[in-house]
């Protein structure tokens, strides 16, 4: 039986990561304004920065058609899979689950879709996990098992550096209260359960980094530590504070692309980590 992993473009994975592993990425869209672009092909992460500093409009994101699911899908059963576990982003945050699960009705093949219930790196790390143990030879039923598994497991926290994009983009959830002294204070956020729920909030920037690095250690004993941030330019003090209670030495350390980036805004810094079975 070979197994292959879609995932889509908010897992943050870079190019070298998804080659290595034979991993399909379908992007989504991202809109400024009348402009739209399809992320990672016309979009770089770079250059979604820029037009974010540069743009008086709000991005938008759009959920792949069914039909580019479909084509993955088809790619790799053309090329020999005998099954496709298509691991996306939270439901709850995104449009794309459903677009992937039309897709896999649409097809007379195993495809399996699971709901990661988590974002960026989190993401990332379960994509990579049953990637890993496709590569390895595993069935389709134990890829599943391993993307659930670690998705009920998966932690994903950030401390933002302004609320104004995860407003404007309607993916405030539960962190709503945050709202009424949003340009006094850094949000503090857990999306662990695949929505957006307030974690904190402090008053300047240091305190929150410090937050972070208190909250990591309260989590003891973790697994697959990885680092995000939307090219924030203190991310190295960040990951040396964080240093101070986990083991940096092999975490992934990514941008967060443009998916996530239109709802968390510039400068976000954050972390996913599993705890153990």
């Amino acid at each position: 039986m070979t197994v292959r992993i879609v995932t889509d473009s908010s897992c943050d994975l870079r190019g070298d990561e998804v080659a290595d592993l034979n991993i399909e990425v379908v992007p989504l869209s991202i809109r400024f304004g009348d402009d739209e672009y399809t992320d990672r092909e016309q979009l770089s992460v770079e250059r979604f920065y820029e037009l974010l500093a540069n743009s008086d409009t709000l991005p938008e994101t759009a959920a792949p058609s069914p039909g580019r699911f479909a084509e993955s899908f088809q790619r790799h059963l053309d090329a020999g899979a005998t099954a496709v576990v298509c691991v996306n982003i939270s439901a709850a945050l995104s449009a794309t689950m459903q677009s992937a699960i039309t897709a896999a009705d649409s097809m007379d093949a195993d495809i399996r879709v699971v709901d990661s219930t988590s974002i960026t790196v989190g993401l990332g790390s379960i994509v990579i996990a049953a990637a890993e143990a496709a590569k390895n030879g595993a069935s389709v039923d134990e890829v599943v098992a391993i993307a659930e598994s670690m998705s009920a497991r998966t932690h994903v926290f950030g401390a933002l550096d302004t609320l104004e994009n995860l407003q404007k983009g309607g993916r405030i959830g539960g962190a709503q209260a945050l709202l009424g002294s949003m340009l006094s204070i850094k949000p503090l956020i857990d999306i662990s359960t695949g929505e957006v729920h307030e974690a904190g909030k402090q008053r300047t920037r240091k305190k929150s980094m410090i937050w972070m690095r208190n909250n990591l250690a309260e989590f003891g004993e973790i697994e697959n530590l990885a680092i995000m941030h939307g090219e924030a330019p203190d991310i190295d003090d960040f990951v040396a504070l964080i240093s101070e209670v986990a083991d940096v030495s092999e975490a992934r350390t990514e941008v967060i692309g443009p998916v996530v980036g239109t709802h968390g805004g510039p400068r976000v810094v954050g972390y996913a980590f599993t705890v153990p079975e």
